[in-house]
Parts: structure tokens; C-alpha cells; sequence
């Protein structure tokens, strides 16, 4: 699995990017480093990647913007933080920009690397498990998984990576439960604190979505998770 994957890793920390780099080879990943963010956005640009790993306080441009911008231009591709930071409202910043997942500094490679194949397993199974049914009919909606587009109500809703994976799962388990710690490790990778307010964060914008049609709800089933009710 490892072997074809090609990282982008963004760190403006000479030592330690250099480090992460020689690991992440030694571990089979073929791994371009950037130092900076506005290098790290143009080198996206030019070439094609697997996954990408941004230090969030890095020159010229952060590691917010720079994941912005990946995002116009590949809105699936994994992205993971590195940060120094511990405040919570950056974590979900983070995530709302569709981050993968976060790791503070500072860590151990092996953490890392755990983290990286946690995510790159769950992208697999989610492209294994939507091969089967991409398109569905909800209420006065129809939500097209490949294209990421919720159509209805006379609007039709580009969705981000995180909304598009976690109404997926709710679809195909449709008036059934989605466990909560099943969608998060699946989605995010794992299912801790701030994983879990992120997810929450982005029910409400799928409920928000989904109000025109009073006959579709997502109501929370407490202590399991939540349930995709369509009349």
C-alpha cells in the first residue's frame, strides 16, 4: 500500500522536516519536502500526490491557507496537520478546512506513521464500499457521492469531503444507526474529543442542508450515534 503513495510534507523546520522525510522513505513513501507554505502549494500544483502533511505555522503562507487552496484544487485528498498548538479552535479550524486528522508537536514518527495508514485504510474502504451505490434518492433530494453534490429544494449544494463522507455512511445506513465511534474512525481516523466535535460540527451543516424537507431528519440516538430518518 505504502509503496506507490507520494506525500507532500510541508514543515518549515529544517532538522525535524528532514527527519520526517527520511523516515516516511525509509518507510516506503516516496516524499517531496517543502519548506515553506507558498512552495508547499505550488509544488501541489505542479504534481501529482497521495496525501499531504502541513505544518500549520510556517512562512510566507500557514498551513490553513495552504490546505484552502489544496482543497480548490483535490477535495479528498488526506491532509493531516502538524501544530504546536493545543487551543481547541484551531484543531476544529483545521477540520473545517477538511483535515484528515491533527498530530501536536511534539510526537514520535512512529505515531505518525500509525496515523497515516489509519487514514489511507479508510480511504480505501470508503472507495471499496461506494462502489456499489453512489447515487441517492432522500426525500425531495438527490445526493450524487462522486460529484459531492446534494440537489433540492431548488439548490444544489457543493459539498465539502467531511459533509459528503459522513451523509454517505448516513445513506447507507438509512433509517438504521451510524455508530458515532465507527463514522469517526472511519471518516477521521479516530474517534477522540476533537474528532468528535468536529463530526458534530458537521451534522449540524448536514441537518442545515436537509431542512427544506421536513419528511428527512437526523436525530441523535444517545449513547450510539445518530440515525438518517426519510419518510
Amino acid at each position: 500500500m505504502t509503496s506507490k503513495t507520494k506525500i507532500l510534507l510541508a514543515e518549515d523546520d529544517p532538522n525535524l522536516g528532514s527527519l520526517l522525510q527520511e523516515y516516511l522513505k525509509a518507510k516506503d513513501f516516496e516524499t517531496v519536502l517543502c519548506t515553506d507554505g507558498d512552495k508547499a502549494f505550488k509544488t501541489f500544483s505542479k504534481e501529482q500526490f497521495d496525501f499531504v502533511i502541513l505544518d500549520v505555522m510556517m512562512p510566507l503562507k500557514d498551513g490553513f491557507t495552504v490546505a484552502k487552496e489544496i482543497r480548490t484544487i483535490n477535495k479528498k485528498i488526506p491532509i493531516i496537520f502538524l501544530t504546536a498548538k493545543t487551543m481547541k479552535e484551531d484543531t476544529l479550524k483545521g477540520f473545517d478546512l477538511g483535515a484528515d486528522d491533527y498530530i501536536t508537536k511534539p510526537f514520535s514518527m512512529e505515531e505518525l506513521l500509525v496515523r497515516i495508514n489509519a487514514i489511507l485504510r479508510r480511504t480505501e474502504r470508503l472507495q471499496a464500499e461506494g462502489s456499489e451505490k453512489r447515487l441517492f434518492e432522500l426525500g425531495k433530494f438527490h445526493f450524487d457521492y462522486d460529484r459531492q453534490i446534494l440537489k433540492g429544494a431548488g439548490e444544489e449544494t457543493k459539498l465539502t469531503t467531511k459533509e459528503n463522507e459522513l451523509l454517505y455512511m448516513l445513506c447507507i445506513n438509512k433509517n438504521g444507526v451510524l455508530e458515532r465511534n465507527y463514522a469517526l474512525n472511519a471518516i477521521w481516523g479516530d474517534d477522540n474529543y476533537f474528532n468528535g466535535r468536529s463530526m458534530d460540527v458537521y451534522i449540524a451543516k448536514l441537518r442545515k442542508h436537509l431542512k427544506p424537507d421536513p419528511q428527512i431528519e437526523i436525530i441523535n440516538i444517545h449513547g450510539k450515534g445518530f440515525k438518517l430518518l426519510v419518510d
